[in-house]
């Protein structure tokens, strides 16, 4: 392969993945911003509105499981685009549905797009890759928090919800000629003689498999509860409205800074797993401090949040780092993802239930300290040297 086309293949490799990290997260949390006028124009009781906001969790629960063996019927490229395309249908045409019912069907249907793209995307850049693939994941993860931080600011291009949720489905539309393009150079390139065989065995017998997703629940669940919390824990402490906004803006946009180092720490150091625990300290410590002062410094405490969930990041890219073939990443991935995010749901719920019975938050905030120091053990497991393809083929001998 010549310097130019080589150069041009790398062009639209970084261009695929941008713009398919771009479309996975703007599409829910666009929805949360503006999820009083979605349902006073359907005039929707509080509990499909419930319903709406969990879906992402169900959806990413059930549906990543059926990633991979989708992909093996259509191949990695085929799948994602059948992915993208249920992306870009579900929100060109939710906004225009008649009542709730109609756009939270469409939503699903986005949504499902999303779990296979979320599970399917990190073993397509270990099967494409090559040399790159440090550095498209270091696009994934990076894009993928550019789209978490952005999507909360559309309103501020519209006034209408409507025209929030279309601006996302334009961004989605933009992956598909990308991705059309790819499949039909799939399609086109010789095939291998004879495909390799599968590594079989149980990933709940691979103790990294299962501290990866250990570790990937308990960040999610606990990123979650920020998400959904941790202004009404400013709030209730005291805090004015724009503080309790920018803590939370805080917490998404440092995901930013994540997405440019976390990859290259995952693939480069011999002690990720230390890099791992101190982010998790940082969790640790943002929850301390929002129990013993939270007005003191609230921009640090969500700040210290902020780089705690850097670990969302590092889990996202222990998947590849720790599989050699694409069908062992692409199982890891939907492994970790389905039932990690099994555990992600409850903690919003749960925490909800419980401030209504206690109504205060310490008890909440020390629960959550203590589940960052375990996010810290088994993310300590995760992060060290080692392969899941190896533990697999050991089960067989």
């Amino acid at each position: 392969m010549t310097a130019r086309r080589e150069q041009h293949r790398s062009l639209i490799l970084a261009l695929a993945v941008g713009l398919a990290a771009l479309s996975l997260r703007p599409a829910i949390v666009a929805v949360g911003s503006v999820l009083d006028q979605i349902s006073a124009a359907y005039q929707a009781p509080s509990s499909l509105s419930g319903l709406l906001t969990s879906l992402p969790g169900i959806c990413f629960a059930l549906f990543g499981v059926a990633a991979v063996p989708l992909s093996r019927r259509l191949g990695l490229t085929g799948t994602l685009v059948l992915a993208m395309a249920l992306e870009v249908i579900g929100q060109a045409l939710r906004p225009v549905m008649g009542d709730m019912w109609g756009f939270i069907a469409l939503t699903g249907l986005v949504v499902i797009g999303i779990a296979l793209v979320n599970v399917l995307l990190p073993a397509w850049v270990k099967s494409v890759g090559g040399r790159q693939a440090v550095r498209l994941m270091t696009i994934y993860t990076t894009v993928l928090s550019v789209g978490m931080f952005l999507g909360p600011l559309s309103p501020m291009l519209t006034d209408s919800w409507r025209g929030v949720l279309w601006i996302w489905a334009g961004v989605a539309a933009l992956q598909l000629p990308v991705w059309l393009w790819l499949l039909r150079s799939a399609q086109a390139a010789p095939k291998p003689s004879r495909a390799p065989a599968p590594i079989a065995g149980s990933l709940w017998r691979s103790p990294l498999a299962v501290s990866i997703m250990m570790f990937f629940g308990l960040q999610s669940m606990n990123a979650y509860v920020q998400m959904g919390w941790l202004p009404t824990i400013l709030a209730d402490a005291g805090a004015s409205a724009e503080v309790a906004s920018v803590g939370l803006a805080l917490v998404g946009g440092l995901g930013i800074i994540g997405g440019v180092v976390v990859p290259r720490i995952v693939a480069r150091s011999a002690h990720a797993h230390w890099v791992i625990v101190g982010f998790a300290a940082c969790t640790a410590v943002g929850y301390l401090g929002l129990i013993c002062a939270p007005l003191a410094a609230p921009y640090l405490w969500s700040a210290l949040l902020g780089v705690g969930g850097f670990c969302f990041l590092m889990a996202l890219a222990l998947m590849p780092a720790r599989t050699g073939a694409p069908e062992v990443t692409a199982r890891l991935s939907a492994f970790v993802q389905s039932v990690g995010y099994l555990l992600a749901a409850a903690g919003p719920l749960l925490v909800g239930v419980v401030h209504e019975a206690v109504g205060r938050w310490e008890p909440i905030l020390w629960a959550l300290l203590a589940s960052s120091l375990a996010m810290a053990l088994v993310g300590w497991r995760a992060g060290r040297e080692g392969s899941v393809d190896a533990q697999l083929a050991r089960q067989g001998r």
